[in-house]
């Protein structure tokens, strides 16, 4: 058996067992085709939101790329359990294209599938930008999970990054999701979360891994900001210090 299949049983074991110890509600989001991560970064991004709530970090709980919203009726379920507000930005439309000279040629590559049409869903579904209402999509299936887009505990933010966070009034962050993929976007919501982020709090940075410019943006912020530590994984973490 060649290395590369011996590799592949061995994440495909890994990610089976990381399954199993997700929440039920996380579960349900994945069976319902709600989102994109894998288990094991769903199960870093449960883990640091209970961490988040345990310890009483203030601050709202905020996700940057909502998508077709499956993470974030996470975030916003355990922002509903700790008192707290949830915030989802995202375009809810096609994805905006990189703009940077920081992007490489696998973020341009992507776009290009992506504006082709050709891009593909979760297991064949048609891709989520292609939808034409994918705001109500997710305001829907947040509903049936019993977080209503109320204004009170869950705020959904359309729009372009620049164009919503003017307007959003957070005061603190606890802790943020950041996929958004493209250095531009990235760059902006580190700075953004950077002035907000409570100590001992955490940026989740899902595409660090996967596209050059999310991790140049990433490693820059963290060149100018000593009081942030990464602790790298599937999905990279960033940590206020206490």
């Amino acid at each position: 058996m060649s290395n590369s299949v011996i590799g592949r049983v061995v994440r495909r074991a890994e990610s089976i067992i990381t399954s199993a110890r997700l929440s039920s509600l996380t579960r349900e989001v994945v069976k319902e085709k709600l989102t994109y991560l894998t288990a094991q970064k769903l199960a870093r991004l449960e883990s640091s939101a209970s961490a988040v709530v345990e310890k009483k970090i203030p601050g709202d709980i905020l996700e940057f790329g909502v998508a077709l919203g499956g993470s974030a009726i996470l975030l916003a379920d355990f922002a509903k359990k700790g008192g707290r507000h949830f915030h989802g930005f995202d375009v809810f439309g096609m994805i905006p294209p990189p703009t940077s000279d920081k992007d490489e040629s696998d973020a341009k590559s992507r776009y290009e599938t992506i504006v082709s049409g050709k891009s593909v869903g979760i297991d064949g579904d048609d891709y989520y930008g292609y939808r034409k209402d994918l705001f109500g999509d997710v305001c829907k299936a947040m509903a049936a999970h019993g977080l209503p887009v109320d204004g009170k505990t869950v705020t959904l933010h359309q729009g372009l990054f620049e164009d919503t966070l003017p307007h959003a009034q957070i005061q603190r962050v606890a802790l943020a999701h950041v996929d958004c993929d493209w250095y531009d976007p990235v760059k902006l919501c580190l700075d953004y979360l950077g002035a907000r982020l409570s100590p001992g709090g955490m940026v989740i940075i899902d595409d660090y891994h996967d596209y050059a410019g999310c991790r140049t943006a990433t490693d820059e912020f963290l060149r100018s900001r000593p009081d942030f530590v990464l602790e790298d994984g599937r999905n990279a973490i960033l940590r206020r210090r206490a």
